[in-house]
């Protein structure tokens, strides 16, 4: 059996969510929160699995950081990467090619948008100001895609 490494970042827990679908879609996959734990060495992993959630347009310094130091360790790798973002169509698939290196968007066996949430309830008091008034968001708004981020495993399992 393929060894899985789902590496990620989240800010409000979106991200956390789609890895945990996707370990648990996938026996023995482990998980890493880079704003929480340091990375498993990736030589011990078949898989490795790169997602983050897009907050103001872009992906956490993290994992940007993650895959620009790790670029010549993750290129020989089998990749899925994911993100999760409010937009669909042409505007996701701009914040996806913007959130990864193009060397890793080109390796990459399995690619995925799978929605995203926006919690009002989570994020601070100048945050919810900004939404409210310059996006128009007055609820909170779920995109999450529970159906597609386990059909992404299933393609990770192959």
């Amino acid at each position: 059996m393929s060894k899985h490494l789902i590496v990620y970042t989240t800010k409000y827990g979106t991200t956390e969510k789609a890895a945990g679908i996707i370990k648990d879609n996938l026996p023995g996959a482990i998980t890493c929160n880079l704003k929480k734990e340091k990375c498993p060495e990736l030589e011990n992993f078949d898989w490795i699995i790169i997602g983050g959630s897009i907050y103001a347009g872009r992906i956490q310094k993290e994992l940007k950081k993650f895959c620009r130091q790790n670029l010549s360790r993750l290129l020989p790798k089998n990749l899925g990467l994911f993100i999760c973002c409010m937009y669909d169509g042409e505007k996701a698939e701009k914040q996806f090619l913007e959130a990864f290196p193009e060397e890793l968007r080109r390796a990459a066996r399995v690619r995925a948008i799978f929605g995203g949430e926006l919690s009002l309830d989570k994020i601070n008091f100048l945050e919810k100001f900004v939404i409210k008034k310059f996006i128009g968001v007055k609820e909170s708004v779920s995109r999450f895609q529970p159906q597609a981020i386990a059909e992404f495993a299933r393609k990770l399992g192959e």
